[in-house]
């Protein structure tokens, strides 16, 4: 299977039954528009954003304590004011769904057993935490942070905290304690949930001493602390501050009448997502309620095609922004599915296994995720019954034709996989799928509706067929308010305004084709330039880690004096599997033959890990900045790494630097 070939197209009953279908007929009854495919919808989505973002409000009936006086002021970007003299709450929008009772979360872990929260228990416990933050003093605009697994009682906080107009943010226990203090210590939070620790593998890892130091670093704002002890419901916690989660939900229940969600103007402050910080201190990128309520419903509904009672799941961390994602699917009432714990314990499908028990619909992972599962010769076809299973979405990392043409050919046929790339920065996707378009591998189906993306050459110009930046020409309500600690707004404006004035610069290299379809081809600061053209690294990537020995794989572009360059591959071979001249040359014929002869690499070189963050992004930016010569503690920020000793072999072959052109 090559880039581009078909691999899923929708019949007619899953087109009419999709939420995109639903949409462009209620706009054909109240607008009198009509459009015959996805393109035309996303064209008339760009051509009128004000209209475009005001029907997205009515079809979903988005609540307004007070009306709003027009859609949006001014389309310059940053500064684009949304629905301005509006004032809701992200945590009612999910909480008006609990009067019609039923299965609200499904939670596991490795310790824990698959249980269900009812929307009646989730709107008590909300309702409850919130009450009891209000009576320790918290309320609009201030910082609750948490340092909490992907578990149901971290959906409980966030909500709760949301819905007296907090700000949440949150880290996973297993991030190292500086990466939690770059963070939160930034943030000040008046209140900080815990964990005493996790399990991860079979493994009880205690983080009772890395709490301890991030208190200390917290102590001058931290006013309270809601501890919850998850490993051993003995431990506790020495500090006056301290309260248990127990006592947060201790009283009678609170009747929803009797409960007030602060009502916030559209921009105000819902979260603080954290860039991954791989180069310098994580940047606080700040999302609005009213931003995320209108992303959220519009990605979930049109392009996720989420459905009421559906079961959702996503592989994540309360790190990342795709735990944000997937607790907003009570949004929609769909049914979030969380799991903590190691995706391939106690057995290498273990998340198969619970794709089955809990009867998920949509199934969201990594394409790291999925070279794991092929790697390991896993067929869920061949031992899982998947009844509900329809949807497949991949995010992480661009996906190669054999990643998205792997789950038809071994979970279940003509499943619809879905990727795409978007991130913290607007907490939704730039590009993604539709339910009633073909898709094909290799290749993101379309541009999400509203969002203005085009790729531009050199000159600035857009250009189909072509690799150039991905530049967004028109605001979207979800891109961030502010970063944090940034009072005259010079990093976020430098962070994407600053080569494109007025249009947003994602840092991607970028390709549309003339069907629509999109390719991220990895970041266009880690650009290989060979001989003048421009070359994505993600097109390495598919090709090389095709081949069935190849686990994981690096190239960087190093520009050195008077014109020369030097272009190592780097690759992680399975175990036994020695890289020799049979498979450096079957490398090379591959690249040579699938793109050109431009894309085969200087030199190849065997390591034992490829340098990755937390979230399974290649470090290829560090590691060229390393290799260049730049002291390793400014180049990269190894607290946000998943394996920091990986470093240690880049560290050395810039020493040597044996293998450079002089």
């Amino acid at each position: 299977m090559k880039e581009g070939d078909l691999i899923w197209t929708p019949d007619r009953a899953a087109i009419d039954h999709a939420n995109e279908m639903q949409y462009r007929r209620w706009l054909q009854d109240t607008r009198c528009l009509e459009f015959e495919n996805y393109a035309e919808l996303w064209q008339w989505s760009v051509d009128n954003i004000e209209d475009f973002w005001e029907s997205i409000w009515q079809y979903f009936h988005v609540q307004s304590s007070t009306p709003y006086t027009s859609v949006l002021v001014g389309r310059k970007m940053p500064g684009a004011d949304w629905f301005p003299g509006a004032h809701l709450n992200y945590a009612e929008h999910v909480l008006r769904n609990e009067a019609k009772g039923g299965t609200a979360i499904l939670h596991c872990s490795e310790t824990r057993a698959l249980e269900s929260l009812s929307w009646s228990d989730l709107g008590t416990q909300v309702r409850k935490v919130a009450t009891q933050l209000r009576q320790m003093g918290v309320g609009k605009g201030d910082l609750v942070a948490a340092y909490m697994p992907n578990i149901v009682e971290a959906a409980v906080a966030m909500l709760a905290t949301t819905s007296i107009g907090a700000i949440w943010s949150s880290c996973s226990p297993d991030f190292g304690t500086r990466n939690v203090v770059d963070r939160f210590s930034q943030l000040q939070p008046k209140v900080l949930f815990c964990v005493d620790g996790y399990n991860y593998r079979g493994k009880a890892f205690s983080r009772l001493a890395e709490l301890d130091q991030i208190l200390e670093a917290l102590d001058a704002s931290l006013e309270h602390i809601v501890f919850m002890p998850y490993l051993d419901e003995a431990v506790e916690l020495a500090d006056e501050r301290m309260r248990t989660w127990s006592s947060m939900l201790a009283g009678p229940a609170i009747a929803a009448d009797d409960f007030s969600f602060e009502q916030v103007p559209f921009a105000h402050p819902i979260w603080v997502l954290f860039s991954s910080g791989t180069t310098g201190l994580p940047k606080g990128i700040v999302h609005s309620h009213g931003g995320i309520i209108l992303e959220q419903m519009k990605l979930s509904a049109l392009h996720m095609d989420m459905h009421e009672g559906e079961k959702v799941f996503f592989y994540t961390t309360t790190g990342w922004m795709m735990w944000n994602f997937l607790v907003s699917a009570l949004l929609l009432r769909a049914i979030p599915v969380l799991y903590d714990g190691n995706p391939t314990y106690p057995e290498v499908d273990q998340l198969w296994t619970l794709a089955e028990e809990a009867d998920i619909t949509m199934f969201g992972t990594s394409p790291t995720f999925v070279q794991m599962q092929e790697k390991a010769g896993v067929r869920p076809m061949e031992k899982f019954n998947l009844p509900s299973l329809r949807v497949i979405t991949l995010a992480g990392s661009p996906s190669s034709p054999a990643n998205m043409v792997w789950f038809s050919q071994n979970v279940k046929p003509n499943l619809w996989v879905s990727t795409g790339s978007g991130g913290t920065d607007v907490c939704t996707g730039f590009t993604g799928g539709s339910p009633t378009i073909p898709s094909y591998a290799g290749e993101m189906q379309c541009r999400q509706l509203g969002v203005d993306a085009h790729a531009l050459d050199d000159d600035g110009n857009k250009v189909l067929n072509q690799v150039g930046e991905m530049v967004i020409h028109q605001p979207m309500p979800s891109m961030p308010i502010y970063f944090w600690n940034d009072a005259d707004g010079s990093r976020y404006h430098d962070s994407y305004f600053a080569d494109y004035p007025g249009k947003w610069r994602q840092g991607d290299f970028f390709r549309v084709n003339e069907r629509g379809g999109c390719f991220v081809l990895g970041r266009s600061d880690a650009t290989l330039n060979r001989q003048g053209i421009r070359i994505g690294t993600a097109e390495i990537y598919r090709c090389v880690e095709g081949v069935p020995s190849i686990l994981d794989s690096m190239i960087v572009n190093l520009d050195l004096p008077e014109g020369k360059f030097f272009m190592p591959l780097f690759v992680k071979l399975a175990e036994g599997v020695v890289l020799d001249e049979a498979l450096v040359s079957e490398i090379c014929q591959r690249l040579k033959t699938e793109y050109s002869p431009r894309h085969v690499p200087d030199k190849i070189y065997q390591v034992d890990e490829i340098p990755s963050t937390l979230t399974g992004k290649k470090m290829e930016v560090p590691v060229r900045k390393i290799l260049m010569g730049m002291d390793p503690g400014k180049a990269a920020n190894v607290s946000v790494m998943a394996n920091p000793k990986a470093l240690d072999y880049f560290i050395e072959f810039a020493a040597n630097k044996a293998d450079y052109p002089v």
